[in-house]
């Protein structure tokens, strides 16, 4: 019996924590943003609450988070035209995040690890390059989004930066308890 009670315990905060990092996602995509000139999109700090919720939910939670946070944000904010490209591309990008701290969870210590980094930069890579080819199709040539690689790619170094303070700050913290990959 207390065990079944731990176990509905444990999925009730996963399930609070994966809708509040959805939330944070939401909000940093949509209050803190700036233009990209000559294109219809913006940079934003969403990323950074990605590679977050990923560290912090993991894989699955982690991207369920961030699709459907980064979507949110698109939708509320007036870029609905974009927010199922985006649900799919954010998406994806946690997902590949998810696979490399799996790795890296087998590994004992503390801090971020190599190949945390290494995700976040292919997680960025694939969103650089899912945004650049939606953008293709969408304004039918492949050189108009070129304009925009440059500013994806900026957007998601300075996501890594401030999840990984983030992360590493919070593992300071009783807030550690709630990481899924309790080693990383």
């Amino acid at each position: 019996m207390l065990q079944y009670g731990q176990e509905n315990r444990n999925k009730v905060m996963t399930t609070v924590m994966t809708a509040l990092l959805m939330c944070l996602i939401m909000i940093a995509t949509m209050f803190i943003k700036v233009p990209i000139p000559f294109t219809q999109g913006y940079v934003h700090l969403g990323d950074s609450m990605i590679f977050l919720a990923v560290l912090i939910l993991g894989k699955k939670h982690g991207a369920v988070a961030a699709g459907a946070g980064s979507a949110l944000g698109d939708l509320i904010g007036g870029y609905a035209f974009w927010a199922p490209w985006t649900f799919l591309i954010k998406l994806v990008m946690a997902w590949l995040l998810g696979i490399f701290a799996e790795k890296t969870s087998c590994h004992s210590g503390k801090g971020i690890f190599g190949l945390e980094i290494v995700g976040m930069v292919l997680a960025g890579l694939e969103m650089t390059a899912g945004y650049y080819l939606t953008e293709s199709v969408m304004y039918g040539n492949f050189l108009v989004p070129v304009s925009g690689i440059v500013w994806n790619i900026g957007q998601f170094a300075v996501g890594m930066v401030i999840a990984c303070v983030l992360a590493g700050a919070l593992r300071k913290t009783p807030a550690k308890k709630y990481f899924v990959y309790k080693s990383i």
